[in-house]
């Protein structure tokens, strides 16, 4: 099954017009007004610091299975609300590999980040969002997280000691002060990952074309 295709052309996050207008009709206008608001003020964020506006380096922060994490600005796609995604399961996949849903014309597959580290899975709320690869990845996917932070600043984070089991595309980090951890998640790793690609059980792969 290709539901991965390659594509290496970069483009900036965006936030859809149209993952707001798919919230349920019970939402209020004044949910939709502020979410709108919070994902405006977002992606400005994130787009004036992929610009090289904001001098200090920064990253998004978004909790996975509980833990707070650091993604890579450069290597993200979009950030989109869930609320009225339709995710299609698709036979003999891992429990981490949700399904197929389509964005924007393509069929995405859609991963449990959380689930796939071994943690619980990421129940769909209100803060749940969907974030995709960047397409310079190669890879047509989008992970499923159970809350996106904000802009944060690598400025003033220090490198922790990883385990010796630790996966290389994920590596802790904290505040000088000693105050909150963080894991920092290299997506372009993760997606060379081999338990990664094989996403069906045995040799089923659920990937299509990927560098």
């Amino acid at each position: 099954m290709s539901t991965m295709p390659g594509n290496a052309t970069p483009h900036a996050v965006r936030v859809p017009a149209h993952a707001l207008a798919d919230l349920p009709a019970s939402e209020t206008g004044g949910r939709r007004g502020r979410l709108r608001q919070y994902q405006m003020q977002l992606l400005a964020r994130v787009q004036a610091a992929r610009s090289g506006a904001v001098a200090a380096r920064k990253e998004l922060g978004v909790i996975v299975g509980g833990q707070h994490c650091l993604l890579d600005l450069t290597q993200l796609g979009e950030i989109v609300i869930p609320a009225g995604m339709q995710i299609q399961g698709v036979p003999l996949a891992q429990d981490w590999y949700l399904g197929l849903a389509a964005m924007r014309g393509r069929l995405t597959a859609i991963i449990d980040l959380s689930r796939y580290r071994g943690g619980a899975a990421c129940a769909l709320h209100a803060d749940s969002r969907i974030i995709t690869f960047a397409p310079r990845l190669g890879i047509n996917c989008a992970l499923l997280v159970e809350r996106v932070l904000g802009l944060r600043q690598q400025h003033g984070m220090v490198a922790g000691s990883a385990a010796a089991d630790a996966a290389p595309w994920a590596r802790p980090y904290s505040l000088r002060d000693g105050g909150q951890q963080w894991l920092r998640l290299d997506l372009a790793q993760l997606a060379q990952e081999a338990r990664f690609l094989d996403a069906g059980f045995g040799s089923t792969s659920l990937y299509g074309e990927h560098r």
